[in-house]
């Protein structure tokens, strides 16, 4: 049964600042998440970063546990910009990032898809086990609704528009010349918002110069498409520059922009494109994302009563999404203790069956007599214990379904370090023939406990005892 409790690390632009950031940020996700996997007790992991987070989450055996596989993934962020998050407030956090409610610029849409593709990565990983599938399928949900069923990005204002419309409190875009570096997501959202602001031509440099060419086609100024060698020849034309790529490298220094003359640079990616010391070069203004705040001040503004109307939506889902799993972990918790009970229920019939063969042959209905009185045995003694974890979960007494799971899984609480290794463990109890009711999570449970003790030697009168008095 997984019983993991998640454990959340993040660092992110409501307690940081780029430089924090890009220190917390991982060398790319798949790499996070394979780290977060191979951690001890850690079972599930996800991760998501982008230029205004660096965020990381497992599931482990233990809180204990989750920290301390946490504790590699942020580098050298200080400490005051790491904030920690234990199992409920994790769910609700990767909810309220995928409503858009966590965005520098709220409500924006691009953090949705940033979300998918984070999603993706850690399932190719096999990362994500039923904990974080079930907790990630519902934050998307909630973010799809927000953005159809609420005015939370009406006239969004992405980070790109936000980025144009900065440029345009310092300088008259109106006729001026435009470079944007980087043809992803956030370039393409730069080019057309400098191209709506006035700009009389535009540059697109890409390392893929078929992408450049793409964003350059879709915007209505005269534009052109160059290469990322090129860069250091358009800075000389440009009067605003837009970077945005996905470089781990500094793509421009110092020695690139002194001969820029008079330009605004405005510096979106993570890490960062443009090194820090370029702001000293003469005639040289560079803004990072962190200059952007003052701009989504009046997109939060516009988009609070939207915004009250995702929380409610949130509040309910979220609600949704605890029964969710307080129902999954109840009806593990009783498929492992049915399944335990089939298994000792089928070893003694067969005992039973063979000692009165042996007083003289039975017939088939005889069999079925007492196959029947053990079922219905079973079925009595167990009514009890159901509807007791039935409502634990519903309580959160989850100290009930733990000791429900001592008693009848041997392997509860053991060491459990990838998703890949418990999918092993169940194919290999099918394989062996293990059965037990659908849906039991450990089918070789009793298997180990008939292991450690003869065929003769009777039921431990204590595993009743529990299940009828829980």
């Amino acid at each position: 049964m997984d019983v993991g409790v998640i454990c959340g690390s993040r660092v992110s632009h409501d307690r940081a600042g780029v430089d924090e950031i890009e220190d917390a940020a991982g060398e790319d996700v798949r790499a996070v998440v394979e780290t977060l996997l191979d951690a001890e007790g850690v079972s599930e992991a996800f991760a998501i970063q982008t230029c205004n987070r660096a965020e990381a989450y497992v599931v482990a055996e233990s809180t204990e546990r989750g920290r301390r596989a946490l504790e590699a993934v942020h580098g050298d962020a200080p400490e005051d910009a790491v904030v920690e998050t234990g199992h409920e407030e994790s769910l609700r956090h990767l909810i309220r990032v995928a409503a858009g409610l966590e965005s520098l610029v709220l409500g924006e849409d691009q953090i949705l898809g940033q979300f998918k593709h984070a999603i993706e990565i850690a399932r190719n990983a096999g990362a994500l086990g039923p904990t974080l599938e079930i907790g990630l399928t519902k934050a998307v949900h909630v973010g799809e609704r927000a953005r159809t069923e609420t005015g939370i990005n009406e006239g969004a204002v992405s980070i790109g528009s936000a980025a144009a419309r900065l440029a345009e409190t310092e300088i008259d875009l109106d006729g001026a010349t435009a470079l944007v570096v980087g043809a992803g997501e956030m370039g393409k959202l730069a080019a057309n918002a400098l191209s709506d602001a006035g700009v009389a031509e535009l540059t697109v440099a890409n390392r893929t110069v078929p992408h450049a060419e793409h964003v350059a086609e879709t915007v209505e100024t005269p534009a052109r498409a160059v290469s990322l060698d090129a860069v250091a020849n358009a800075l000389g034309d440009a009067d605003v520059v837009v970077t945005a790529t996905s470089h781990p490298e500094y793509l421009l220094d110092p020695e690139d922009v002194d001969e820029a003359g008079e330009t605004l640079v405005i510096d979106l990616a993570q890490p960062r494109d443009v090194h820090p010391d370029a702001a000293e070069v003469d005639a040289v203004v560079v803004h990072d994302i962190d200059a952007l705040e003052s701009v989504t001040e009046e997109t939060k503004a516009a988009r609070k009563a939207a915004a009250e109307e995702v929380e409610a939506m949130i509040d309910a889902e979220f609600d949704r999404l605890l029964d969710t799993y307080k129902r999954r972990q109840a009806d593990e918790a009783i498929s492992t203790m049915y399944e335990a009970a089939e298994q000792v229920k089928s070893r003694e019939v067969d005992t039973a069956i063979s000692r009165l063969e042996a007083q003289g042959e039975l017939t088939d209905e005889q069999r079925e007599t007492v196959e029947s009185m053990a079922d219905a045995l079973v079925g009595q003694l167990l009514a009890a214990p159901t509807k007791s974890l039935r409502d634990a979960a519903t309580e959160d007494d989850w100290s009930t379904i733990q000791t429900a799971m001592a008693l009848f899984d041997p392997e509860f609480g053991e060491s459990r370090t990838s998703v890949a290794s418990n999918s092993r463990r169940e194919r290999s109890a099918r394989e062996d023939g293990g059965g037990g009711k659908p849906g039991a999570s450990t089918a070789d449970a009793a298997g180990d406990c008939e292991t450690k003790r003869s065929s003769d030697e009777e039921v431990p009168q204590y595993v009743l005892e529990s299940a009828s008095d829980d």
